[in-house]
């Protein structure tokens, strides 16, 4: 039984996290560069926790978090997608990469599917990113979605730590679209 819909990619597959994942999972919440922009380092039972939250939004909400899978390898490098957990500052598509994935254009390449799947199928109007003032990496990301900053926020409790909420309009990303951008 699929919990949500599979997106294709020229060189990623964008599903549900499944089961199979946690190995891979764990190791990426366990790496201090790659998690500390997104929450921490978690120990594999809180890795294990944020997988099935993850995979539960699927089934209260409709969206979430794909995991992301090299076509070329088979291999679970990352999270990302929609996100919207309660108390959001706003309709975020966000990104988080295993280290030996970055710089290769994945996080674009996900994000750009994974926001016109939220525009064409939930129906948003905006699109948010939720960057930490110091994490450029993401900037950089979101700049090459078209995406800037629009307002400050605090990421909700337990997180309580201050963002920038980068984003764009669903008729900003589809002109971008239309013009062979993004």
């Amino acid at each position: 039984m699929s919990i949500g819909p599979t997106l294709e990619t020229e060189r990623l597959i964008l599903r549900p996290p499944a089961a199979e994942d946690f190995e891979a999972w764990a190791a990426f919440a366990a790496d201090p560069e790659v998690a500390h922009f997104i929450g921490g380092v978690q120990i594999r039972a809180m890795a294990w926790r944020s997988l099935c939250q993850v995979t539960g939004s699927w089934t209260i909400n409709g969206f979430s978090m794909f995991s992301v899978i090299e076509k070329a390898t088979g291999r679970w490098v990352g999270r990302l997608g929609p996100w919207m957990p309660e108390g959001w500052p706003g309709t975020e598509v966000g990104w988080g990469l295993a280290r030996d994935a970055w710089g290769k254009g994945y996080a674009v390449e996900g994000a750009t599917a994974s926001i016109d799947w939220a525009f064409a199928t939930l129906g948003w109007t905006q699109v948010v990113h939720a960057i930490d003032p110091v994490n450029h990496r993401s900037k950089a990301v979101a700049r090459r979605l078209g995406s800037r900053v629009l307002y400050e926020a605090v990421l909700p409790a337990p997180l309580d730590v201050p963002v920038e909420m980068w984003g764009q309009s669903r008729e900003e990303w589809q002109a971008r679209r239309s013009e062979g951008l993004g």
